[in-house]
This record gives C-alpha cells, sequence and structure tokens, in this order.
C-alpha cells in the first residue's frame, strides 16, 4: 500500500479506519494459522507422519552422539548405576545350539601331535577316542550343480503296415525347459526374497550353471501364478479361519491404472490381493460380511462401521499422531506432550506381559486407561483450543473399546504392525524390479502365495 492510499482512508474519517484494521487483523489471522500449518508439515517426519524414514534428512554427527549420551544418561538414570559394556546381568544368551550327533553327516577327530609339556610325540595307538572332547561344528554347502537329464524321442517301425510312430514326452517333461524345483527356486527367489529378473538371471548363472533370459524368468513367474490359483483361493480360507486378522491396504498401479493392494494377514499365513477399489466394499468383499473374528487395523474411515467390540485399532498410529501433536503449539502441543508418555505406559506394559500374566497386564493398563480417558474428554468440546487435536480426541473416544480389546482376547495384539510387514514385501518387490509393476503378474495367485508362512510350503510349478 502506497502512503497516499493510507492517508486516503485516515481522511474518510474513523468508521473507514476500523474497518480496514479489522479487516487486516482478519487476513493477518488467516495467515498465521497458515503457516502454523506449513511449519507443522515442515516439522513432520517418519515417527510422526505416514512417510517413510528414508524420507527422514540425515542427522549430524552431534545429533547422534547427543542422542545417545542422552539415552545413556536415561539408562543410568533408571538403573541407579553406569552400565557397563556388553550384554547386562540376567540377559539371555544368544549362542548357537550344537546339532545332535545324529543329525550330523561327518564326525572329523583331531588328535595333538605331542605333548605340550615335555614336547613327546604321541603314537599313533595312543589316538583313541576318549570320554571327553571338544565340539566344533561347521556348516558348509554341498557343491551346487544343475543335473542334466536329456530326454530322447525314438521313433518305431510298425512290422504290419509299416507306419513310423515317434515317442512323446510326459506331460510334466515337455512343458519347460527347466524342471519343477528349479522353477520354484526362480519364483521363491525372485518373489519371497525380492530379487530383480534381470537379478535372478545373474543368481542362475553363478549359482546353478544355468544360463537363461530374463523374459524366461517372467514365463516361470507367470507359469507359477496359474499354478497357484488353487492355493490361494485356499490361503484366504485359512486365513479368515483364524480368530484375529490384520487388515491393511496400500496403492497399487497395474498397467498404468490405479489399484489398491489389500493384505489379511494371521500368524501363520499372509493373504494378499490387488483390487480395482479402496474402499469399505472392498473390504467387505476381503474379509466377508460374515467375519466373527477380531479384526486389527488403523483408524481409517473405511473400518468404521465395525464393531469397536469386535475390533482392535493400532496403538503404533496412535503414538505417531501424539508425537505430531507435541510437534504443534499451544494446547495442542500440551495435548501431544501429556499423551506421549500414555503410549509409552502402554507399550512398556505390553512388552513386560508377552502372554504371561493378563491380570497384571489389566492392572498395569487401568490407570492409562482413566488418565487417556480425561485427557481425551478435555480435548473433545468444540473450543478454540481445541481446534487442532479436537477430532483425533473425538475418534479415539468413538472407538473406545476398540483400544483394549488386546488387554482380554488372548493373540490381539496391540499393533497392526504384521500387516504393515506383510505390505512392506510386495513394495519392496517393486523396488528393486526398478517400479515397474508390469514385470507383476495381475493374477493375484502371484502375490498370495509368495509371502506364506509356516507351516504352509512352496508347491512346485506347474
Amino acid at each position: 500500500m502506497e502512503r497516499a492510499e493510507a492517508e486516503a482512508i485516515y481522511d474518510a474519517g474513523r468508521e473507514a479506519c476500523v474497518e480496514f484494521i479489522l479487516g487486516l487483523a482478519a487476513e493477518v489471522g488467516q495467515h498465521g494459522d497458515r503457516l502454523k500449518r506449513l511449519e507443522e508439515q515442515v516439522r513432520q517426519d517418519s515417527r510422526t507422519s505416514s512417510r517413510p524414514p528414508s524420507t527422514d534428512p540425515p542427522k549430524s554427527r552431534q545429533q547422534r552422539r547427543a542422542e545417545a549420551r542422552a539415552k545413556a544418561k536415561e539408562l543410568a538414570r533408571k538403573e541407579g548405576e553406569r552400565r557397563n559394556a556388553g550384554g547386562q546381568p540376567g540377559h539371555r544368551g544368544s549362542g548357537r545350539e550344537p546339532k545332535p550327533e545324529d543329525q550330523i553327516d561327518e564326525i572329523v577327530d583331531h588328535y595333538p601331535q605331542e605333548c605340550g609339556g615335555c614336547g613327546r610325540q604321541f603314537p599313533v595307538k595312543q589316538r583313541t577316542g576318549g570320554g571327553r572332547f571338544g565340539r566344533h561344528q561347521v556348516a558348509e554347502l554341498p557343491p551346487i550343480s544343475v543335473i542334466w537329464t536329456e530326454h530322447r524321442t525314438h521313433q518305431l517301425r510298425c512290422r504290419c503296415c509299416r507306419a513310423r510312430t515317434s515317442a512323446q514326452l510326459p506331460a510334466a517333461v515337455a512343458g519347460s525347459t527347466f524342471g519343477t524345483r528349479l522353477q520354484a527356486a526362480i519364483v521363491a527367489l525372485t518373489a519371497a526374497y525380492r530379487i530383480s529378473r534381470r537379478g535372478i538371471t545373474e543368481l542362475a548363472r553363478d549359482l546353478f550353471g544355468v544360463t537363461l533370459a530374463t523374459g524366461t524368468a517372467d514365463a516361470i513367474c507367470q507359469r507359477a501364478s496359474g499354478a497357484l490359483a488353487g492355493p490361494y483361493l485356499h490361503l484366504q480360507d485359512v486365513v479368515l479361519d483364524q480368530h484375529a486378522v490384520h487388515v491393511d491396504e496400500t496403492g497399487w498401479r497395474t498397467g498404468g491404472d490405479g489399484r489398491a493392494l489389500w493384505t489379511a494377514t494371521s500368524a501363520d499365513a499372509v493373504f494378499l490381493q490387488i483390487a480395482e477399489h479402496c474402499n469399505r466394499e472392498q473390504f467387505n468383499a476381503l474379509i466377508g460380511a460374515g467375519y466373527s473374528g477380531i479384526v486389527i487395523s488403523d483408524r481409517w474411515n473405511g473400518f468404521s462401521h465395525l464393531d469397536p467390540t469386535r475390533r482392535q485399532v493400532c496403538w503404533s498410529h496412535i503414538q505417531r499422531d501424539f508425537r505430531r501433536h507435541a510437534d504443534g503449539l499451544a494446547e495442542q502441543k500440551t495435548f501431544g506432550e501429556k499423551g506421549v508418555p500414555l503410549v509409552a505406559r502402554l507399550f512398556a506394559a505390553w512388552r513386560a506381559y508377552q502372554h504371561h500374566d493378563r491380570a497384571r497386564l489389566q492392572a498395569e493398563i487401568a490407570p492409562v486407561q482413566t488418565e487417556l480417558r480425561a485427557l481425551l474428554e478435555a480435548a473433545s468440546p468444540k473450543k478454540a483450543r481445541n481446534r487442532w487435536h479436537r477430532q483425533f480426541a473425538n475418534n479415539l473416544l468413538k472407538v473406545w473399546p476398540a483400544l483394549w480389546t488386546f488387554t482380554t482376547i488372548e493373540g490381539v495384539e496391540p499393533t497392526n504392525n504384521p500387516a504393515e510387514r506383510s505390505l512392506r514385501a510386495p513394495v519392496r518387490l517393486v523396488q528393486h524390479c526398478f517400479s515397474s509393476r508390469r514385470l507383476l503378474s495381475n493374477s493375484p495367485a502371484w502375490l498370495g502365495f509368495t509371502w506364506i508362512r509356516r507351516p504352509f510350503r512352496l508347491p512346485c510349478c506347474a
């Protein structure tokens, strides 16, 4: 604004000046709110949002050392003494247990050549096994070599009609140049261990001594997808027969079209499905309207129709949201700073529990429930000071029973981490394929078999 314009407003009288000042104040307030939101977005990282850790800025050497010193001081304060380096008293060791003798393929005996005291040579007849001996076991791979089998089809002439007839290859042999076990190994290395098509061709050449093209590796994977269509449907039934299932979804693209990758994860298996949409209808199609178990998920609106008493929401997402509010300002910051230690106490109680004493778990969680309820109810009223965290508080109050299902039902975890880890595997596979989802089969059976856990076994390719 020029000086002449300001003087014109002043000369227009008191009412014009007041209206102009009120307009400026409203505009400043709008820009202030916008600036606050932008600053909050800048402060977000993988601990306070859904961003992956790879997007976090690198920490300086001074920051890493300061965090290490702060962590060491906190541990010393809790224990009342300085911690020594290495394993602490009471720490459970992780040494390797030796294999029993009946599982050993070869035993090699070693005897001393001479006496360590006088240097006398030990005779050969004295080198016999005693009652006590040292044990050192070495695991080694045998020489890996592919078995090449040549199938010859011969012709025979009929003595009656003099016609020649050629032998036909068996169906199991004629389908491919590569055997079923070799194809199964290629599929497992490509999918379960996230090796790209080009990488699998190099590995097959160096490890197996087999030369194959990238197109051949992809064709083997496509055939595996068709062969696993039946086990894939059986896997869905097995997962949905469990009393608790972890559910999550992420974005996906097939042939350039937007899709959604869904997962239903249990303790024994992971079921993956590429769906056209990411909505409530697709979730019902995945789980089924008649599923009577516990659904463990995040707080996405597509799960809002579920009964809170038959549901467990993810506390890792709640912890992330509290951290985000703790980075805010004024009442929002106070709200987040009060919620973060409550979540930390909850996870500490869960780690101490680990399926031992459920009564103790409920006793330690009870004060957390009381304090959290009071915190959320104080933040739920529609007031100006609560506008940045009111929706989050009301959302938790709406699903309040779903926050504590893990305290009463066996086999239910307080987080949805198993589903998150299940989705990470196919996403990483895409990254190893140079972000080209065209290399992945459109059939869901290809993804469905890939991340099967025990006790399922990898079937052979057809």
